[in-house]
């Protein structure tokens, strides 16, 4: 909580349970606080709004709580700091379920408030208070959260909301929950109760490496003659991403990005491209002529592995810097494919990248950086393909600065150029299909109160758009400036694929893979949906000669801070090379 944040006035009044609750979820220092409103908390909401004046945090209305709980993981992708969210009794918990699973695949900070009850039978109201109050809430989402309590006073609330709130930010970030009894938010207390100044419950720094841990490091690194970086979850600091510039440069190894956003620049000549949990074939070779790999909290690192070395064959020096061990659990296979390594250093990238570079002659030197290259921009007309897209976009874009918020399967790699934490937020970490719009939002209003110059974009699969379209309605009550294009294939067209390699392995007609895929008979209106909640909205743009100027029109709503959809009937397709086609040297 800032040192001047503002506490209200407590003599002559009445202290309610929710007051002191309140209270406690300002002192952590959330701006905001995004909910879709239920009658379990309604003492709380009540402390929010009349005892806190709806500010630090501000109430962020959502139209679902899964849309809440992704705005809360889109801003924690551009900041690394939490929002608070609030969802109503088990019932709203049970919506915000996808959510909380992609926040913690995603390893964010959210901090989440429910509310159940009464516990107590003899204070609940007939039929709605009993389907409303849960035994054991938090036990809907224990295995894919880092921790969850239901306090039994509002004294003990205070604990919790401090407690979860340093859990959610000591890394592995992650989701927590807090339930409050409803007769506790509710409770007329006799007088304020007295707490520990809230300095003292800061979370922890990350640990330093430890010395016998750098001995064994730095003696694999004099050995390698061609080491290899993988980039993989990164701070979002500034300083952070000058440190792993400069500890590349000093090492003189090549970098590969993947699942973890933006983690170095495309146009260092020291970058040497980017992978999603697939390996990228034109990569094997960087991987197999390396003779140290530094995989720096690398997403998935054992399936990468098995991927570019094969058991049986050939394999460097493996260190991997991670501390994501501390939360596997055994409900969720989140923790991926056991990675084989020589060295793993229990902490983060950032002390050991420190602690490196305090070990590391600097280099002698220098590297120039690499103008973006753009494609080709698409001319002619017809039909529009996902690489003329990309193409057109590039080169609409190709002086203004923007934030890439989100990219659908079958983009192409590489597509776009990477200066800075900003430029690429990443994936949504948990695979749910629904959460790109929402984590837009969340991200958009960061970037917003950031007072950033980039324009943030999200390109989401019509899919994507039709589960959640309605997310987009907070960034339009909020004058949230934020463009969503919609690459519209008009199918669930990855599943589409699936149908097909089904049917080709079975012998069976490939030709019926579409059915019950397509979303097309009729066609979702999806820009008419985006007018109906606030926005702006243009399409569907289905001609290539009409794109260029509809994507003009488009970014000029966002400049004049509108939030603003464009629908794209795209070819069904996936691309999986460069837009040039090349690689990069």
């Amino acid at each position: 909580m800032p040192d001047d944040a503002k506490q209200p006035d407590r003599s002559n009044i009445a202290v309610w349970g929710s007051d002191v609750i309140a209270s406690a979820i300002r002192e952590q220092g959330f701006p905001y606080v995004c909910l879709n409103p239920g009658a379990s908390y309604r003492g709380l909401h009540d402390s929010l709004v009349n005892y806190l004046g709806n500010a630090e945090p501000e109430m962020l209305v959502c139209l679902h709580e899964e849309h809440a709980v992704a705005m809360a993981q889109g801003y924690a992708m551009v900041t690394d700091e939490p929002l608070a969210v609030i969802v109503h009794s088990n019932v709203g918990l049970m919506h915000a379920t996808m959510g909380v699973f992609d926040a913690w695949c995603k390893r964010v900070p959210v901090v989440m408030f429910g509310a159940t009850g009464p516990v107590d039978a003899m204070q609940r109201r007939p039929w709605i208070d009993w389907i409303h109050t849960t035994a054991d809430q938090g036990a809907q989402i224990r295995d894919y959260t880092k921790w969850d309590d239901q306090p039994g006073s509002a004294e003990a609330a205070v604990e919790s909301v401090r407690r979860a709130t340093s859990i959610a930010t000591t890394r592995p970030f992650g989701p927590v929950y807090v339930n409050f009894d409803a007769a506790v938010q509710e409770m007329e207390l006799d007088e304020w109760p007295e707490l520990y100044d809230i300095a003292k419950f800061r979370p922890p720094a990350p640990p330093a490496p430890s010395s016998g841990d750098m001995e064994q490091l730095l003696a694999i690194l004099k050995d390698a003659s061609s080491p290899l970086i993988l980039a993989g979850r990164s701070s979002a600091d500034e300083g952070d991403w000058a440190r792993r510039i400069d500890l590349a440069e000093r090492l003189g190894a090549g970098v590969i990005t993947g699942l973890g956003g933006a983690a170095f620049p495309t146009t260092h000549p020291l970058y040497i491209g980017e992978t999603n949990f697939v390996v990228r074939p034109d990569l094997i070779d960087d991987f197999r002529s390396a003779d140290m790999v530094l995989a720096l909290d690398w997403v998935d690192l054992g399936g990468t592995l098995r991927q570019a070395y094969p058991v049986g064959g050939a394999m460097p020096k493996i260190v991997n810097v991670s501390v994501d061990y501390q939360v596997h659990r055994g409900w969720s296979m989140d923790y991926q494919a056991m990675p084989p390594v020589d060295l793993h250093i229990a902490t983060t990238p950032e002390p050991v990248v420190e602690a490196l570079l305090n070990e590391l002659p600097k280099s002698k030197k220098k590297f120039a950086r690499t103008p973006p290259q753009l494609p080709d921009k698409p001319e002619g007309s017809g039909s529009i393909s996902v690489s003329a897209l990309a193409a057109m976009f590039l080169n609409v874009t190709k002086e203004q600065p923007v934030s890439i918020l989100s990219r659908p399967i079958g983009w192409p790699p590489e597509a776009g150029t990477i200066e800075h934490p900003e430029d690429y937020v990443g994936g949504n970490g948990g695979g749910g299909v629904g959460a790109g719009p929402g984590i837009a939002v969340g991200a958009a209003l960061a970037l917003r109160d950031r007072n950033s110059p980039r324009i943030p974009v999200a390109v989401v699969g019509d899919g994507d758009y039709t589960m959640s379209s309605n997310a987009l309605w907070t960034a339009a009550a909020n004058d949230i400036p934020l463009l969503v294009i919609v690459a519209n294939n008009r199918a669930y067209f990855n599943d589409e694929l699936h149908q097909q390699r089904v049917a080709k392995a079975r012998d069976r007609d490939q030709a019926n893979a579409w059915v019950g895929q397509r979303i097309d008979d009729p066609p979702p209106d999806l820009a008419m949906i985006a007018r109906g909640h606030g926005l702006g909205g243009e399409g569907p743009v289905a001609d290539l000669a009409e794109l260029e100027a509809a994507l003009g029109r488009a970014l000029d709503a966002v400049r004049a801070g509108q939030p603003y959809v464009l629908d794209v009937i795209v070819e069904r397709e996936y691309v999986s090379k460069r837009l040039d086609a090349k690689r990069k040297k």
